[in-house]
């Protein structure tokens, strides 16, 4: 599904980068500041404050970041016409949220930010060590007990690919249905860090934070890397790990089938 912007109004690709602690996540709502009401907050400030309504290519919840989402905004024909004003010019009025315009770059026909959109990825990011983290707190998950990331690594074989993920989905997920497929599921240590690196067309709502947290027990010894085949195979969240916690997560990379910033 794609679909063109109103008479009038030019649409524009942006790739965002933000750190999510103390927001709401992406989309907006009453309880909280979002990602959202930021981002078309700065675009109204370009257009002598007109509304302007944006789109993502994924929401993130509250605490969880991205370093390269995608969104698309429709702007008014006579506005700015130049990338660079758009991306300066947002990234200024964003000062001093923790959020800035990385690339801007004018829509082609019928491009839409989600439904062109063929691929996500995300990073889960754990701090593997005794000691608390300072300087990275508020974007990793801190585990103490020492992992073995090449169980890890064994036991998230048995996930890639198309399943039924019931047993990885949140209560709340309004997908219509529990089947994905999960292209990539990688674990790296490097040092005091070990990553989780997901990729698919989509996901369903919470999935990569329930799977970390399930890897985890892998890792530390207390399942088998075998478990997750039966935890998979059992489509029942109370089999499965705990929700691992939002701010280790990371929205790394959003695939198009042509590159809008090209």
């Amino acid at each position: 599904m794609a679909d063109n912007p109103a008479e009038g109004l030019k649409r524009w690709a942006l790739k965002l980068e933000y750190d999510g602690t103390g927001t709401v996540g992406w989309q907006r709502q009453h309880n909280g500041l979002s990602i959202q009401e930021l981002l078309e907050k700065a675009a109204a400030k370009l257009v002598g404050g007109q509304a302007v309504s944006s789109a993502t290519a994924g929401r993130t919840d509250a605490g969880v970041h991205a370093s390269a989402m995608v969104v698309q905004i429709d702007l008014p024909d006579n506005a700015m016409r130049d990338a660079r004003q758009i991306r300066d010019g947002l990234s200024y009025h964003l000062k001093p949220h923790r959020v800035a315009i990385l690339e801007a770059a004018a829509a082609a026909p019928g491009w839409h930010a989600r439904f062109s959109a063929i691929s996500r990825a995300y990073r889960y990011t754990i701090l593997n060590r005794p000691t608390r983290p300072v300087l990275d707190i508020d974007h990793v998950w801190h585990v103490r007990r020492p992992l073995d990331a090449e169980a890890m690594q064994r036991g998230a074989n048995y996930l890639v690919g198309r399943h039924d993920f019931s047993s990885f989905r949140a209560a709340a997920c309004q997908a219509n249905s529990p089947l994905r497929t999960l292209d990539k599921l990688e674990v790296r240590r490097a040092g005091q860090y070990v990553t989780i690196e997901a990729k698919a067309r989509s996901f369903l709502h919470h999935q990569i934070r329930n799977l970390a947290g399930s890897l985890q027990l892998v890792g530390s010894g207390q399942w088998t890397p075998e478990r997750l085949r039966d935890v998979l195979a059992a489509c029942d969240r109370r089999q499965a790990g705990p929700t691992a916690p939002p701010e280790g997560l990371c929205l790394i990379e959003v695939g198009y089938p042509e590159d809008p910033f090209a």
